[in-house]
């Protein structure tokens, strides 16, 4: 039987893809700084409008909004080239997400909020740190933080 094909219209979307085996996907710096770059391509190449993001350590949240119907060719290409380079980089081979991204769409500015708040805090409810502003691999920003990229 055939996937169920995914709602692709033009709008916003919370995105959410795990590593294999729930398996850490970035290892080093590095590998945020490459997954960050490609999400600068996303923006460049398929015209994506990133309003927040999260990289947890085995998991990312994208809050995004794509102007055209190309979503999944555009988290499709950050998958390949992240999996490829954190493969060649750690001479392994096979699959590092498990599974397809998640797409969430969001119809509402209410549900926009909500999940950008979800995104916000997810290395506090992980314990990673005491307030959002001490993660660097996120979008918050209150002008006091190291923060690596904002894009919007």
């Amino acid at each position: 039987m055939p996937r169920k094909e995914r709602y692709a219209e033009a709008g916003h979307y919370h995105i959410i893809n795990r590593g294999v085996e729930r398996r850490d996907v970035y290892l080093e710096q590095e590998d945020y700084n490459f997954f960050l770059d490609l999400m600068l391509r996303l923006v460049k190449d398929y015209q994506i409008i990133i309003h927040a993001f999260c990289l947890m350590t085995n998991h990312y949240h994208l809050l995004l909004e794509t102007k055209q119907t190309n979503l999944s060719k555009a988290i499709q290409f950050l998958n390949d080239k992240y999996a490829k380079y954190f493969n060649k980089k750690y001479t392994r081979s096979g699959h590092l997400w498990q599974g397809r991204y998640k797409s969430y769409p969001l119809f509402d500015d209410a549900h926009f909020w909500i999940v950008a708040k979800y995104i916000e805090i997810n290395p506090i409810k992980a314990n990673m740190v005491v307030h959002v502003e001490e993660y660097k691999y996120q979008s918050f920003f209150n002008g006091n933080t190291n923060i690596i990229i904002i894009i919007y």
